[in-house]
């Protein structure tokens, strides 16, 4: 049995800040199971490695037998999150985001226990609130405080436009606690505010505040900015794993020991044991990337997608199982192939303005070969290989 103390610990390893300080140590205290929220909106189709942060948090509360209330926010997907953002989300239709949950609800559980999660959306009381009751949270907040948030401040100073459906996101994430009674909430650093007024209405309606845990952001794989589908720089957990592998391998070596502790279950003893007996950073990058892969795919195909990565990044070889894809019409102005959107509509590329960046740097080969115009003759490019970077291909038929 663990002591207090221990459970504390744990429960914190990896935490950036607990609200209030002895919040956690106080709840903990009453021996009583908590009631330990996360909301996650699906506003797309991958559960990635950065919400796998706050959900592998969660697990470990679910672990010490607390409950885990995970909300799937179907009702604030579709208005749109507007922490950390410099201008207005589009909203989502009611469609897009089920067909979104409907995607991510299985993956979810790749690391929490389907059995032992209460999941819930938050349609179920936001959509029966109606504006009286809209009217009734509101007069718990004030636009003095929501306007002191840094990303609402910093765009009110550049005169940016700021709507009112962004001022009641935060209101209507808060409200969630209040709905689900929740002991403990789980969150990234950039959800600070919203998770303070999850506190401020829970008081307001009369209910125990509860203590915040945020939870450090991860760089995506540019190394630069958080791990976002929307900015193309994500790792998906049910990508296949020589795409999960490939992309692990393509972080900034500054990156690894963070990812090592918040994306695998690694013990410090252990990280610190990597880095020494493999002092060579591409060496190390090798085993978290089998790492991660193994927890998302198992070992078989962790080993799989370690010994592809050799055949093709180590020894230059183009894999035998290029699939064939027919060049897509869009990409084609009579016997030309644009190769920007050639690319996007392949999905070797975000974006056509993505795609030119990569050809300029140098990123895109055609049966080895590497490319240097945007535009090419669809006899020189039909039945050949067309590669970016050591992990997407394709023979264009």
């Amino acid at each position: 049995m663990s002591t207090l103390n221990e459970q504390v610990d744990a429960l914190t390893w990896n935490v950036a800040e607990v609200i209030p300080a002895d919040g956690l140590t106080s709840k903990l205290r009453t021996g009583q199971p908590l009631r330990v929220k996360l909301g996650l909106d699906p506003t797309a189709d991958h559960v990635t490695l950065g919400w796998t942060v706050v959900l592998r948090k969660l697990k470990a509360f679910q672990d010490r037998g607390h409950t885990a209330v995970l909300i799937v926010g179907d009702f604030t997907a579709r208005i749109g999150d507007p922490s950390e953002q410099d201008k207005t989300r589009p909203m989502l239709s009611k469609q897009q985001v089920d067909e979104h949950a409907q995607r991510v609800l299985d993956q979810f559980f790749l690391i929490l226990d389907r059995d032992r999660t209460e999941i819930r959306r938050n349609s179920e009381w936001l959509e029966r609130l109606g504006v009286d009751g809209l009217l009734e949270v509101a007069t718990h907040q004030t636009v003095a405080h929501t306007l002191g948030r840094d990303d609402f401040a910093q765009r009110y100073a550049a005169g940016a436009p700021i709507s009112v459906r962004e001022f009641i996101y935060p209101l209507l994430q808060g409200y969630d606690s209040v709905a689900v009674e929740s002991d403990v909430e789980i969150g990234g650093t950039d959800q600070h505010f919203n998770l303070l007024v999850g506190r401020d209405l829970q008081r307001a309606y009369g209910q125990d505040p509860q203590t915040i845990l945020t939870m450090p952001l991860i760089e995506g794989t540019d190394g630069v900015r958080k791990m976002s589908q929307s900015l193309g720089n994500y790792i998906g957990i049910t990508e296949p794993p020589e795409e999960i592998f490939g992309k692990v391998m393509s972080i900034p070596d500054e990156l690894m020991d963070k990812y090592f502790r918040l994306t695998t279950d690694l013990s410090e003893d252990e990280i610190a044991s990597i880095a020494r007996d493999n002092p060579r950073p591409e060496v190390r990058k090798r085993v978290l990337a089998s790492e991660i892969v193994r927890l998302y795919h198992g070992d078989e195909p962790a080993a799989e997608a370690s010994a592809r990565w050799d055949e093709v990044f180590v020894e230059g070889k183009i894999p035998a199982d290029v699939p064939d894809v027919e060049i897509p019409v869009p990409s084609v102005s009579g016997s030309v192939v644009y190769v920007p959107r050639l690319l996007a509509e392949l999905g070797f590329a975000a974006s056509s303005t993505a795609a030119r960046r990569l050809i300029s740097q140098g990123g895109v080969y055609v049966d080895g070969e590497r490319l240097s115009t945007e535009e090419i003759d669809v006899a020189d490019v039909r039945g050949k290989v067309v590669a970016v970077g050591k992990r997407h291909f394709a023979r264009l038929t």
